[in-house]
């Protein structure tokens, strides 16, 4: 075992004050009225529990209570999560368990602690940990974690998740601990004696479980050994004497104790493989001779199932308790012995023990799945409760069962009757322990404490304690990163300590040496002693160093209130005490003993005992006086730039030089009394240049560093000394020392004058430092550091800090080229350097010059620079995730500027070369890239990718705000031109980027709504609070008016259908009482009319629930609001209570049934699907009052048209059909398979045949079900089988459309709408099949329904029915014949179903009309209209919306002249209007939902012709028609009309309903009452925000809900159950778009531009809509687009996607928008004449002028440009001098704020400022001119090559070529009179003056002119300006530039003339 690595020196560091430690929960718990704490006050008098005698009150307290009372105590604390808490601050969490309480507390430094949960269990808390728990999502790859609290009990584990959910899990057998790890929870089973006895030597039981997730089976735990032993077996853990000691989540490992071998060992946690499975699921190998053999795994197994999960199947939970057998009643006890041990009682033939086992309420666990609502699971334990409590209480006279000699087992219980369980984790062994040799060496005892930790370069330790030994052991690992994580374990170190604590933040882990001293390691290179100001050993305290405390206090020193580090003066290294001192004297023993037994407590000053609780960088220390005090250790560095340094000296350093740099630095920052934070730079640089050799004496700079804060002279000369050994210097030093005299503070970076400058040689560099070889390399990674820093404005300041540290070491290394480059940046700052040190060759020779260090520095404004203007740019370096700056913005300008698209994934290594440490240069081929002028892409979508890959990269608009607003302008660029025209279904975070609030909206609320599917509206479309005025509910409040209001702004047709619609007030009967009539003739009259009224009021509900369609969102605590349906009425003139139930007439009975159960329809269809509801509040509405029972049943099948009927219990639905209420039963069928539309769902199947005697077997009972009943199931497998083709249920559903009467008296009354319920449900399951029946074509469909179409010969009874129709009926004799009367209205709509839109000729020929007289009468009129339905439907395409297409319908016989002696004139009339009106129906339903206006007004005609037939009843043709039929054609027309014009509220449709509603007498029964509601129920489905659906489903569901033939009263089910009506809704989908202002959060008009496909009937076409809109159908579109001007444009590609749309739609159509700056919405200026920008829309400049700054709040609400307003652009006295400025900045407003771009005028004025400064010479650096002319070069490249691009720039104004303008002038002027100067720089001569310097400095840069010191020869002696240009071609100046140089170059007035000519 080797020793620790490396000490440093004798040092110390200082910890952070000394913290008095509570648990919080121990407060809390004391002021929580529970058990544990009346015990506490009862142990002591109260007077002495406050007394402030002796210690501290409490600690005194707890003195005093029983060391029992204290074990039940226990905390642990941890790091924040950040799920917990939103900010994101540090904060600590505590979880304190005391008794039976748990509290979890939180708090950070700036809050006091609060508690965030706290829970009380029945039990005492064994032990309460945190865990989360892995929920599998639908999606297979993803998980969702859950946090949770887990609260361990004797008899189960209570776990309580953040979201609320809580869960209780039974354990099976007594836990001896419990491990959280990243899997869940894994179980240590409690080794009891029976163990021993039960299991034979060959299987013993396992001891290790675990429990993936609270409702999961408690699973074993299997194990894989490393090496021979076993041949590597895969096994279950049942090793008694191994012992967990450790588990740790991530990375997931577990550490276990073997108790035999003494030794540790390390095993990875991971989900067991499917082979590992195998292997141990089989057989084992002994063999099964004993009766024990099998017992382990199949008993371990039915014992779980039954106590824990309680699920088995077959399990002993179904044997009945009474008649239990020998075998079965033996075997239970003994699962209990087994897992209970010696305590438990046997019991072998109770029964009664049985049945309180297996009592109901646990069993009925079986159902629970993960994905239940756990509210359900809690109550259900009460009974593991019971039986738990009941065998773990001790019986005297227990005995093992083993022992009995007359043990009842026999063979018959060895049969394995269930599978083992399938284990779900296995553990793998990854090292282990060298057993300890020989038995001389004492055996390791089990470690005590055991934890991860890393040191400062990164290795990670894992590191247990072993207190027998008082040893730490520290085992090295690596994590190896392929796919699946590997560990290599490594050495092992051992390191004296008697505890220890990791301190993650700062990777180091304290220690606590045998001696009682502190010591901090990096892992295990011991950093230095920790000296804690406040704790202080007895003898210093008392005695020799009194002195140094404040006196007064010395009597008391040990309390942390009284001695805190403040008391203390700065001791300096002679003074210092050592922690080890206090115990090296007499004392030591006593400290292993018992130190506080013998001394007084009060005179003894605490020492620290243990260590406990580390978070972050933060640990308690338990004391000796029992008290507890928290530190901090401080962390390595503060200041941002001293980290990224030490980062990449870490980065480029071998790992050993790079801990004893860190190391060295560490102790140098954190010495006692060490420096304030703002000399931390100044020390950081002393420490590296004495590391790195420099003696920092020697140079002025570094020497001023150090008095800039006033250090004491021994601290200082122990930081700066470079050696041990003394020298002269040392004694200048002293006396020039700032204690020797009061120096004159001199500023840093002070040019150094001659008085302080010592005389002499240059100085040396120490090549025996630590760093010295390594000069180079850091020097290297400190200057990319440094390009970095410089692209960050937020950290600029600190690369002028760092610039002089590189200067020096560049001067040393003679590189030339770097310093121009940092003279350059900073000319006025580096000017001042002029020392260097001397390094000789041999010293040269001696460091490690790196490949990659360059002769040409890389700058990274030279990098951008050079991409920006076209030229080749080689890769720059940058180190991985030390520069993240550079690489973003580098990649950024190759992706965007550079065109490259895949700059950002393949090509990276083309634009960035990675430096990698240990000096290897990752160095790529050298790509030669094409020039821009090749690569042509698009700039859009350049411009979305660089916006998609920087949010991906996690880079927001703060991040932006900090990149220096040259390098800044392309991202601005992108981000503009991507704001214009976005994509719609971007992230969220990409629309934060682009600064597109309404898109940013849009997309937040998408997340929420994929993270959370059930999710309210979250917008202001809430509908109106309800006024008094209502009075009565009528059901329909819940409009949302806001939207209504705007749809249909000019008049109030929503409150006329509220008027139409609503049921719940009286009618008023007005009957006029003539002379001749009596009183009691006038009631009886009065009623007969209330009764005509009735009629239509019962008929109300159906459209009621279209209007209202998911319009209301409940509220879990409330039931859901029924309008009552009110039957009586009022007579004027004085009102009279007019009631049906006087007595005076005959009311039919149940009228009122089936009308309440459409009630509850309308009432259950208000609720939106995305509400909250659940199986509770379902059975919650569930009305007490058996005359309620019908509305009920409406409202559940009302649940199940909106989806949410799928969450109702199993248990209830069975509850609900066991009652036999038939209405229930057919709402709960037809809702729940309407719910599981097309599933194919088996649960339902089986619920639905159970109800149609055709699905059941022959030899089944037979039950007595309903025949309305029977209808609605048939109608649920058609719904649950929809489009599926299934071919039994096909089978099944076909003989029963000819299914006869019988047998006996069954099946005789309502056949018609069985068969038709048969028809419909065939067509549903074999939807659009068409003739691809896949295995159906034995079965003949088509031919089969053409036969019961049109009658002929019945065939025989096939299968399963044969049996049951032997019998005839005794009531219908029908022959052998089909009876067409029952059978043709399903085959018919079963054929149009299967053959929908398939344009099958043959089949559509079929339902022609006949095209004789004679055949025509063979055929019912209504028959006619649905074959014309169905031919038309089939013949999808060809329906055309005009009135010739309906006619052409009608058969050619009848539309010519005829005789009209031998036809039947009636015949003829009735067959033409129900043709007529079956061929409008499916020009209803072809065009359902479009608005189409054709088609509308070809039906409105046929609706006026129809109507003038009726209203002028004495004509022929309608007498020979006959009303009824005239009615049912018209009630058809009506229908397809408002299918047609369906959610938009048509006026002529609505007055056509208004027209019905008004005539209630004569024949108008309450069918045709229901079609014209339900009329207008669909012309305003959903209030308007939705339409109908023309898919195939949707179309089979209008077939369903509108068959023609209405019902004659409120009773009649006879042609078509009433409840089908409801299925309308299926067809309904949202299609309203509702424009939202994203500020106002108002609905608002916007302009919408819609683009349609091309089909075969158009080509593409664009319409205009103002929206909020009625879409067209998505699968319709192309586009949908916002236009402007008024909003910000926003379009939604659905050639790509319709997704996204149905998103928005689904979620109230709300789509975001954005007014733009100066407009106004429509609402307020619909012609847009008063926006602000309407009258400079001509002049685009005119307006600037115009502008005056006042309007600005017009412009735009941002409050900060409104201040900017206020402050810089308003005139004032005293800004008189500067108007121009005031213009100036008013006309960039103006720019900005207009061009939708205010983020640019920072830019704008940071351009001016520049100019402005070096106009009048305030520059001190080059920055500013670095980024004007980035920016100009952007400018230029936008003007010249991209041409076309130019609508998207940014900066298009005359702004940029003045301020180019003046610059150059500037500069020319400068040049003209300074030529000398450039030229001499150019010569190599000296610097010139400081201005100078600077002026030159700024040319140099924004002439781009290189560094020419080198080049300077081969320029010289250049006749012409043409060679002049051929040699400077290869130094990269630009033309324009170069040819300013020419003079200077030249030399010569010809050159000037030339020039001259040139310019």
């Amino acid at each position: 075992m080797s020793e620790v690595v490396y000490e440093e020196t004798a040092t110390m560091i200082a910890a952070g004050e000394l913290q008095s430690f509570i648990p919080f929960g121990r407060e809390h718990c004391r002021n929580h009225p529970n058990a544990f704490n009346l015990q506490l006050r009862e142990l002591q008098p109260a007077s002495e529990l406050w007394s402030s005698e002796g210690a501290a009150g409490l600690v005194g307290s707890l003195q005093e209570v029983s060391l029992h009372e204290r074990e039940r105590e226990s905390w642990q604390l941890r790091k924040g999560c950040a799920g917990v808490k939103q900010e994101n601050v540090d904060f600590e969490e505590e979880l304190y368990t005391a008794g039976n309480v748990v509290v979890w507390s939180q708090g950070s430094r700036t809050q006091a602690s609060n508690v965030y949960k706290a829970f009380t269990v029945d039990s005492p808390v064994e032990k309460a940990l945190w865990c989360d728990f892995a929920v599998p999502q639908m999606r297979k790859d993803e998980e969702e974690v859950e946090h949770t609290v887990c609260i361990v009990q004797s008899s189960c584990i209570n776990v309580h998740t953040v979201s609320g959910k809580d869960f209780i899990s039974p354990l099976p057998f007594q836990v001896s601990d419990v491990w959280a790890t990243k899997f869940g929870l894994v179980l240590e089973r409690k080794n009891t004696g029976s163990d021993s006895q039960l299991s034979t030597p060959g299987e013993p039981l396992p001891t290790v479980f675990s429990m993936m997730h609270p409702l999961d089976e408690i699973a074993p735990v299997v194990f894989r050994p490393t090496g021979l032993c076993e041949g590597g077996r895969v096994q279950y853990v049942s090793d008694t004497s191994m012992k967990i000691v450790f588990s740790c989540p991530e990375p997931s490992l577990i550490v276990s104790y073997d108790a035999i071998q003494g030794t540790h060992s390390v095993w990875s946690l991971r989900k067991v493989t499917h082979d590992e499975k195998n292997a141990v699921l089989r057989c084992p190998t002994e063999p099964a001779g004993t009766p024990m053999g099998l017992m382990a795994s199949s008993f371990l197994a039915s014992h779980l199932r039954n106590i824990s999960r309680l699920d088995s199947p077959g399990g002993m939970g179904h044997i009945p308790a009474t008649g239990l057998s020998c075998a079965v009643g033996s075997s239970s006890p003994l699962h209990y012995s087994v897992l209970h041990g010696p305590q438990s009682r046997v019991m072998t033939s109770s029964p009664g023990f049985h049945s309180r086992v297996h009592s109901p309420n646990i069993s009925n666990m079986a159902a629970l799945s993960r994905a239940h609502s756990p509210g359900m699971a809690a109550p259900s334990f009460s009974g593991a409760a019971r039986f738990n409590t009941s065998f773990h209480s001790p019986n005297p006279r227990a005995h093992g069962l083993m022992s009995s000699p007359n043990s009842t087992i026999n063979d018959t219980l060895l049969i394995p009757e269930m599978e083992p369980i399938i284990p779900d984790l296995c553990m793998e062994q990854l090292w282990s322990e060298p057993v300890s040799a020989g038995c001389h060496r004492e055996m390791s005892s089990q470690a005590s404490k055991v934890f991860l930790t890393s040191d400062f370069c990164e290795n990670q330790y894992l590191c247990f304690l072993i207190e027998s030994h008082q040893q730490l052991r520290c085992v090295r690992f690596i994590e190896s990163n392929h796919d699946s994580p590997q560990f290599i374990f490594a050495s092992v170190t051992a390191i004296s300590a008697k505890d220890a604590a990791p301190l993650e933040n700062i990777d180091a882990m304290l220690v606590l040496e045998a001696c009682g001293s502190l010591v901090l390691y990096t892992g295990v290179t011991r950093i230095s002693k920790v000296f804690v100001p406040g704790l202080l050993a007895p003898p210093f305290s008392l005695s020799k160093y009194g002195s140094h405390l404040t006196p007064g206090h010395k009597d008391n020193v040990s309390t942390p209130a009284n001695a805190g580090s403040r008391h203390l003066q700065r001791l300096d290294e002679a003074t210092m005490p050592s922690p080890v001192s206090e115990l090296r004297g007499h004392h030591i023993k006593h400290h292993e003993a018992s130190f506080v037994d013998d001394y007084p407590f009060q005179q003894v000053a605490p020492h620290i005992c243990a260590l406990r609780d580390p978070v972050c960088n933060r640990v308690s220390l338990e004391l000796s006086n029992a008290t507890m005090q928290r530190i901090s250790i401080p962390e390595i560095a503060t200041s941002e730039l001293v980290r990224k340094c030490l980062q990449a000296i870490r980065f480029i350093l071998p790992k050993d030089a790079a801990m004893k740099v860190l190391v060295k630095w560490y102790t140098i920052y954190n010495a006692p009394g060490g420096p304030s934070t703002h000399s931390e730079w100044n020390l950081f640089v002393t420490c590296l240049m004495t590391l790195l050799g420099y003696n920092t004496e020697r140079l002025a700079w570094t020497r001023n560093l150090q008095f800039e804060v006033p250090l004491s002279p021994v601290i200082a000369a122990k930081k700066a000394r470079p050696s041990d050994g003394g020298s002269d210097e040392d004694w200048d030093y002293l006396l020039d020392s700032h204690y020797h005299r009061q120096m004159i503070s001199k500023p840093v970076f002070a040019p150094p004058d001659s008085a302080s400058s010592p005389s002499g040689p240059p100085p040396k560099l120490d090549s025996s430092a630590l760093l010295f070889p390594h000069i180079p390399a850091l020097f290297y990674v400190l200057h990319l550091l440094y390009q970095d820093l410089q692209l960050d404005e937020l950290q600029r300041a600190s690369a002028s800090s760092l610039v002089c540290l590189l200067q020096q070491l560049a001067r040393d290394l003679q590189l030339d080229s770097y310093v121009d480059l940092y003279w350059r940046d900073y000319p006025s700052l580096i000017r001042c350097f002029s020392e260097s040190c001397l390094v000789d060759q041999a010293q040269m020779n001696q460091m490690h010059r790196p490949s990659f260090l360059r002769e040409d520095p890389p700058s990274v404004f030279n990098w951008l620079s050079s991409c920006l203007r076209g030229e080749e740019v080689s890769p720059f370096p940058h180190l991985p995730n030390i520069c993240q700056r550079t690489k973003l913005l580098v990649l950024s300008y190759a992706l965007y500027i550079a065109g490259d698209e895949n700059a950002t994934s393949t090509h990276v290594s083309k634009y960035l070369v990675k430096l990698s440490a240990g000096h290897k240069f990752i160095h790529e081929p050298h790509y030669r890239r094409q020039s821009f002028v090749h690569v042509k892409f698009s700039s859009e979508s350049l411009a979305e990718q660089l916006v998609a890959w920087l949010t991906s990269e996690a880079f927001t608009i703060k991040d932006l705000e900090s990149v220096p607003f040259g390098v800044a302008l392309p991202i601005r660029e992108a981000i503009y031109r991507c704001r214009e025209q976005p994509c719609s279904d971007w992230s969220e975070d990409v629309c934060l980027l682009i600064g597109r609030q309404d898109l940013t909206k849009q997309a937040h609320k998408m997340t929420i709504a994929k993270s959370k599917t059930a999710v309210g509206s979250g917008l202001s479309l809430e509908p109106p609070a309800p006024t008094e005025a209502d009075g009565e509910e009528d059901g329909m409040s819940d409009i949302i008016q806001e939207v209504t209001g705007l749809i249909w702004s000019q008049d109030l047709r929503v409150q006329e259908v509220r008027r139409l619609l609503q049921s719940s007030r009286p009618v008023r009967v007005s009957v006029v009482q003539l002379p001749e009539v009596s009183d009691h003739e006038y009631i009886e009259e009065k009623e007969n009319k209330l009764l005509q009224l009735c009629q239509r009021t019962m008929a109300l509900p159906v459209g009621r629930g279209f209007f209202t369609l998911f319009s209301y969102h409940p509220v879990p605590t409330e039931p859901l609001p029924v309008p009552k349906l009110n039957l009586t009425g009022r007579a004027p003139p004085r009102n009279v209570m007019v009631d049906l139930n006087s007595g005076n007439i005959d009311v039919p009975p149940n009228m009122t049934s089936w009308p309440s159960f459409h009630n509850g329809v309308a009432a259950g269809l208000k609720i939106a699907p995305a509400s909250q509801v659940d199986s509770a509040w379902i059975a919650y509405n569930k009305p007490k009052s058996p005359e309620l029972a019908n509305e009920y049943a409406g409202f559940l099948m009302a649940l199940g048209l909106n989806g949410h009927l799928t969450k109702l219990a199993t248990l209830n639905i069975h509850d609900y059909l066991t009652k036999g209420h038939e209405m229930t039963s057919i709402g709960l069928l037809l809702g729940v398979s309407a719910a599981k539309l097309g599933t194919m769902d088996m649960s339902v199947t089986r619920l639905l045949s159970i109800h149609i005697p055709a699905l059941l077997p022959p030899t089944s009972t037979e039950l007595d079900v309903p025949h309305n009943v029977q209808v609605a199931a048939v109608i649920g497998i058609g719904l649950v089988y929809q489009g599926t083709g299934h071919r039994h249920n096909a089978e099944v559903l076909l003989s029963e459309i000819g299914r006869p009467p019988g047998p006996e008296m069954e099946y005789c009354t309502d056949r018609e709408s069985y068969s038709l319920a048969a028809g419909l449900a065939l067509g549903m399951v074999c939807l659009g099949h068409g003739s691809n029946l896949i295995g159906m074509t034995d079965l003949n469909v088509p031919e089969q329904l053409y036969q019961y179409m049109v009658g002929g010969h019945r065939r025989a009874q096939a299968g399963a029915n044969r049996e049951r129709h032997k019998s005839p009926s005794y009531q219908i004799k029908e022959g052998d014949t089909i009876n067409v009367d029952v059978t043709c209205p399903g085959a018919t709509l079963a054929l149009a179903m299967i053959y929908l839109k398939t344009n099958n000729r043959s089949i559509a020929d079929w339902l022609k009309p006949p095209d004789t007289w004679f055949l025509l009468d063979f055929i019912k009129p209504e028959f006619l209209l649905l074959r014309t339905l169905a031919r038309c439907i089939i013949m999808w395409d060809e329906i055309l919306p005009n009135a010739e297409w309906v006619k052409s319908n009608i058969p050619q016989i009848m539309r010519g002249t005829f005789p009209s002696d031998d036809i039947n004139m009636e015949t003829m009339t009735q067959a033409q209007d129900y043709i007529t009106a079956g061929a409008c129906l499916a020009l209803g339903l072809r065009f359902a939902g479009s608005a189409n206006s054709d088609a509308f007004d070809c039906l409105y005609e046929f609706a006026r012709t129809f109507m003038k037939y009726i209203m002028s009843f004495s004509g022929t043709n309608a007498v020979q028609t006959g009303f009824y039929n005239l009615q049912t054609g018209l009630s058809m027309v009506l229908l397809a009309m408002s299918m047609v014009m369906a959610g938009t509220g048509n006026l002529k449709v609505l007055q056509l309903c208004r027209f019905f509603h008004k005539r209630t007498g004569g024949e108008m029964n309450y069918g045709f009452h229901m079609a014209h509601h339900m009329a207008l129920g669909l012309l305003f489905l959903g209030g308007g925000r939705y339409s109908l659906s023309t898919s195939n489903s949707a179309i089979a569901a209008l077939l369903c809900a509108l068959y023609p033939h209405f019902p004659a009263h409120s009773t009649d089910n006879r042609y078509h159950l009433q409840a089908l009506r409801h299925l309308a809704v299926l067809a309904a989908e949202p299609r309203l778009l509702v424009p939202v202002d994203v500020d106002s959060l108002k609905p608002c008009y916007a302009l919408l531009e819609v683009t349609y496909k091309e089909t075969k009937w158009y080509d593409e076409t664009t319409v205009e809509l103002m929206a909020p809109t009625m879409l067209p159908e998505l699968h319709l579109l192309k586009r949908v687009k916002v236009k402007g001007p008024r909003y910000w444009e926003l379009s939604v590609d659905l050639s790509k996607e319709t997704q996204h749309l149905k998103s928005i739609l689904f979620r109230d159509g709300v789509l975001y928008v954005k007014l733009r700056a100066g407009q106004l919405p429509y609402k307020d200026d619909p012609q847009g004449w008063k926006s602000l920008l309407s009258s400079t829309v001509n002049h685009r400049h005119s307006g600037a002028m115009a502008f005056k700054p006042e309007a600005i709040s017009t412009l735009t609400s941002d409050p900060a440009l409104v201040s900017f307003t206020e402050l810089f652009c308003k005139y004032t006295e005293g800004m008189k001098h500067r108007e121009d400025t005031l213009v100036l900045f008013s006309t960039m407003l103006y720019e900005c704020v207009t061009q939708e771009c205010p983020e640019m005028l920072p830019t704008y004025i940071a351009i001016e400022q520049a100019v402005g400064a070096l106009r009048g010479g305030d520059l001190l650096q080059t920055f500013p001119l670095w980024q004007l002319r980035l920016v100009l070069e952007l400018w230029e490249r936008r003007l010249l090559r991209d041409a076309e691009t130019q609508h998207g720039a940014l900066l298009t104004s005359e702004f940029l070529p003045v301020m180019k303008n003046m610059v150059d002038m500037i500069l020319d002027k400068w040049l003209k009179d300074n030529s000398s100067v450039v030229k001499s720089y150019m010569m190599e001569e000296s610097f010139p003056t400081d201005f100078q310097s600077v002026m030159l400095a700024c040319f140099l840069v924004y002439r781009s002119i290189p560094y020419m010191r080198n080049t300077h020869s081969q320029l010289e002696g250049c006749s012409s300006i043409g060679e002049l240009m051929s040699r400077s071609g290869q130094l990269g100046i630009p033309l324009r530039d170069l040819l300013r140089l020419v003079p200077l170059l030249l030399g010569s007035t010809a050159a000037q003339h030339t020039l001259l000519g040139f310019c």
